[in-house]
């Protein structure tokens, strides 16, 4: 153990600091995957220091590091977990598969951003005391272009009221725009060269459109990372969560440890088991014992595993031929 200290968040600041206080040492580093991403992995990398990037959760820690926890504790705790060698780094996607992966999120926020606005519109609207007509009665045409017109032309009394609900459906058309503009880079970026091939294999599997597949692609870089469906499974969270002592044994649902990738699966899942024959055979027979929303998760998994084994292969989906 040399000392804990504080200096300025800089990797050439600490690889200074290193080659000044122990010259010809091999060097070896560890920090937590966040919000940071692994800009700092690539530069200590470049500088001839041995990085790792770990996943917080997968950090061996004791209770009362999770009731004390503080910057001091957990540099500790990853620096002694990092001489143990009980460390295992996370998977490094290539700079350009990042960039492109800003892409695909991008258009998850927007989406976000979007439905809490037309949530607060239609707050308003009910705060306001103003009633959908019975043409637009039903949810699904509450943003049609008619629907957007009748919010345009909705009379108030009080002129500060009619310029809130002008912003408001503002920030919508702002958004729309922005999911729009967000959509088209995403298909250009499915006919690139580089994602053309896995984009089709991936599109001729059931339910799976042209988003779903490039958060997968640009989500996972090489499927062939991954030894076998199982590991791939972990990584989605798709797996059930289980607990044992002596004989006994108890299976959970689902893990809470998952990708952001799993919502995409299950979401496609839902369209699969309408549109392929064996799923569908499948989730009828899962649903004599279990409810959808149980049932929907095992299609899930299969729907993984045809994922798996086409971008495995490289071959293009053949409806109803897998079980």
């Amino acid at each position: 153990m040399h000392k804990t200290f504080v200096m300025p968040p800089s990797p050439e600041k600490l690889h200074e600091y290193l080659t000044r206080n122990f010259p010809e040492a091999t060097y070896y580093s560890a920090y937590e995957a966040g919000f940071c991403g692994v800009w700092i992995h690539r530069r200590l990398s470049a500088l001839g220091v041995n990085s790792m990037v770990v996943n917080p959760a997968d950090i061996p820690t004791t209770q009362k590091e999770i009731a004390q926890k503080d910057d001091l504790r957990d540099s500790l705790k990853i620096a002694k977990c990092l001489r143990n060698g009980s460390l295992t780094g996370i998977y490094i996607p290539q700079e350009t598969t990042l960039s492109e992966r800003t892409i695909v999120r991008m258009r998850s926020q927007i989406v976000k951003d979007l439905n809490r606005c037309r949530c607060r519109l239609k707050a308003y609207l009910y705060f306001q005391g103003i009633d959908y007509p019975l043409q637009f009665s039903k949810a699904k045409s509450h943003w049609s272009r008619a629907c957007i017109a009748w919010l345009e032309a909705v009379t108030l009394a009080d002129n500060s009221a009619r310029i809130t609900l002008t912003l408001l459906l503002s920030e919508i058309k702002e958004l729309r725009k922005l999911l729009l503009e967000t959509n088209l880079h995403i298909r250009n970026l499915a006919k690139s060269k580089k994602y053309e091939q896995p984009a089709r294999i991936l599109l001729s599997i059931p339910g799976i459109g042209t988003t779903t597949a490039m958060n997968i692609l640009t989500e996972l870089e090489d499927i062939n990372r991954f030894k076998n469906l199982d590991c791939f499974c972990s990584f989605v969270g798709l797996i059930p969560s289980t607990g044992s002592s002596g004989e006994k044994e108890i299976v959970r649902g689902i893990t809470s440890r998952g990708h952001r990738l799993r919502k995409f699966i299950v979401e496609s899942a839902w369209i699969a088991a309408r549109l392929d024959p064996a799923l569908s055979r499948s989730y009828s027979q899962y649903c004599r014992r279990m409810e959808p929303n149980k049932a929907i998760i095992r299609i899930a998994r299969k729907l993984l595993n045809r994922i798996y084994a086409t971008l495995k292969n490289g071959q293009l989906y053949e409806t109803g031929k897998m079980a």
